[in-house]
């Protein structure tokens, strides 16, 4: 991965510090999130995109990181922060919000880290 190791380092740490889900957590929510009453998706084609990518870097050391798993951490960041204050406090909403930021492994209501 070329990157200033900082600038890295920030990136890992404020990812960590938006996605609230663990990957378990994370996986289990993109399962049941593409359920449907006639077809279930294979575990891992469930959940959008981006909730897979999202996983996928959960479940990778920093050091393993790609070049696109960086553009989706930023993305995600960008992401959780335009729909959500700054402090990050559980805050309730209309459920679709909550699990539209529950597929970038952010839970709304679940406390900091």
């Amino acid at each position: 991965m070329a990157e200033d190791p900082l600038e890295g380092d920030a990136l890992w740490e404020e990812f960590h510090r938006v996605v609230n889900m663990t990957s378990q957590e994370l996986s289990e929510w993109l399962r049941t999130d593409s359920a449907a009453e006639d077809a279930e998706e294979l575990p891992e084609r469930s959940g959008t995109p981006d909730g897979r990518s999202v996983l996928a870097v959960l479940q990778k050391r920093r050091t393993d990181l790609t070049g696109e798993d960086l553009r989706v951490m930023r993305e995600v960041v960008r992401e959780v922060g335009e729909q959500r204050r700054d402090d990050l406090e559980p805050v309730a909403g209309q459920e679709h919000w909550r699990h539209r930021l529950m597929r970038l492994g952010h839970d709304p209501l679940k406390p900091p880290r």
